[in-house]
């Protein structure tokens, strides 16, 4: 009997991309003959609808071709949530996640999946975004984020790496066994460790639609990384709390001092305002913290689901059963 042919799954969430359907389809398509006849392998495509609005369920069962499936979310639970929905349904030799969008480009594909089949000491192939099109301030910003986040961690969280990646069979099922509620996929993916290799890469432009990441999702996110990943901002806090506590004791002894060696009045109301409003604020900010911390905790403890599937649109079977063993 033949042997089996390796399968390389491709997770690509979506959310209101009936406009570019047809054209990441065709790109899927081209992908699938690079890597039928450069590496031999079979491709199975798992899209993950994130709670479209649109047709986009429909556009795509139209444009795509070969092995697929389309695992329709109930509601929208977010991206970090549909890529883990991808790799629960992913049974691959190796495991591409990218984006629908067309920003994530065939050739950079290509090139991670052939890192990744010619060293086998690699588990893990990211792409790095190099940011060239970003403004100094945020490059900056995003610098200073990755700064604190990684500080006193046994682990780092690359700069500017997202989902864009290829991974071994065994690495993605590795993944998918942490049932993160409040998931932070950067850190997710850094937590788990593994051998991992990045290339740089610049994306594409959107081929149309806008963006879903408002500068308001991008902060709610960074907090998100965190809250999951992080005690510098309690740190931060607590510092800050420390210092104004000193900042108070010299000014104390600079009263004293004055009054018993000069006779100057010690002024009242002014000075008194100042400190309740200085120690009234760092208050209320740590206490916001805190809260951030609880609400991550309690969204954990609770017995909810990541996710709920609505349901599966398939279209030829996969081309290899489930749980074949890894590259």
């Amino acid at each position: 009997m033949a042997e089996s042919r390796p399968v390389l799954d491709v997770v690509a969430p979506f959310l209101n991309e009936a406009q570019s359907a047809s054209a990441f389809a065709g790109l899927l398509d081209k992908l699938e003959a690079a890597v039928s006849q450069r590496f031999g392998m079979s491709m199975h495509k798992i899209l993950v609808d994130d709670g479209s609005s649109d047709d986009s369920v429909a556009r795509f069962s139209q444009a795509l071709s070969g092995s697929w499936e389309i695992v329709r979310l109930s509601r929208n639970f977010g991206k970090e949530v549909a890529v883990l929905a991808g790799l629960d349904q992913s049974r691959g030799d190796m495991v591409l996640i990218m984006d629908s969008d067309l920003q994530h480009s065939m050739d950079i594909s290509l090139k991670m999946i052939t890192e990744l089949v010619d060293d086998p000491e690699i588990d893990v192939v990211y792409a790095q975004n190099d940011r060239r099109e970003a403004s100094w301030r945020r490059s900056q910003l995003a610098r200073l984020f990755y700064s604190l986040i990684n500080s006193s961690q046994r682990f780092d969280i690359p700069e500017n790496a997202g989902d864009f990646r290829v991974m071994r069979g065994s690495v993605a099922r590795a993944i998918a066994t942490l049932r993160d509620k409040r998931r932070f996929n950067k850190g997710l993916f850094a937590w788990a460790g593994f051998r991992q290799k990045a290339i740089p890469y610049s994306p594409e432009n959107r081929a149309s639609g806008t963006s879903k990441w408002s500068r308001l999702n991008l902060i709610a996110f960074s907090l998100e990384g965190f809250t999951s990943f992080s005690v510098i901002p309690l740190r931060l806090i607590s510092l800050s709390g420390l210092l104004a506590a000193l900042a108070g004791a010299v000014y104390g002894a600079k009263v004293f001092f004055e009054v018993i060696f000069y006779g100057i009045a010690v002024p009242g109301y002014p000075s008194l305002l100042v400190a309740v409003v200085l120690l009234g604020g760092l208050n209320l900010t740590l206490l916001g913290l805190i809260g951030e911390y609880v609400w991550v905790t309690l969204s954990e403890s609770k017995d909810r689901p990541v996710y709920i599937v609505r349901d599966v649109v398939r279209g030829e079977a996969p081309a290899k059963l489930p749980g074949a063993p890894g590259i």
